[in-house]
């Protein structure tokens, strides 16, 4: 990890970012839907897009929004989405993600940084858990019909 680094992703990391999240959900989106999603996101301010990057090669990804609650009645912020090149697992760069993160926010008034990880990722609870999280929410979906 001697020159691992953390930076912002930005436009031009457009299609690394799409490869990430193909990845992590195990499925081709739409890639000029993803383009026009991606570039709407980073530009805003309450949205964090990072990059965990090896000499000039991206190798993780973390995508975090904060939004203003009422229930709340501050921001939280919740981890969308995370992904570490399989390669890399057990180098400690989803927690080097997680730390900048929280370095980010460290300034910002805000309640809470939330995560939401399905069923099928059961080593990923584990991690989180690691790193802080603790399980205190159910979270219910439904789809559109």
């Amino acid at each position: 990890m001697n020159n691992l680094t953390v930076r912002n992703a930005t436009v031009m990391d457009t299609e690394y970012v799409y490869q990430f999240v193909c990845l992590l959900e195990d499925m081709q989106f739409d890639r000029e839907v993803f383009g026009q999603y991606y570039l709407h996101n980073i530009a805003n301010p309450e949205y964090y897009y990072l990059l965990a990057v090896e000499g000039d090669r991206p190798v993780g990804y973390l995508s975090c929004h904060g939004q203003l609650l009422l229930h709340h009645l501050n921001y939280v912020y919740e981890i969308q989405e995370l992904y570490v090149e399989n390669a890399y697992w057990g180098r400690g760069i989803g927690r080097l993600l997680i730390a900048h993160l929280r370095e980010l926010l460290k300034d910002k008034d805000y309640d809470m940084l939330e995560v939401a990880c399905g069923f099928k990722r059961p080593e990923s609870h584990i991690f989180y858990e690691q790193v802080g999280f603790g399980r205190t929410h159910y979270k219910f979906t439904m789809k559109k019909e």
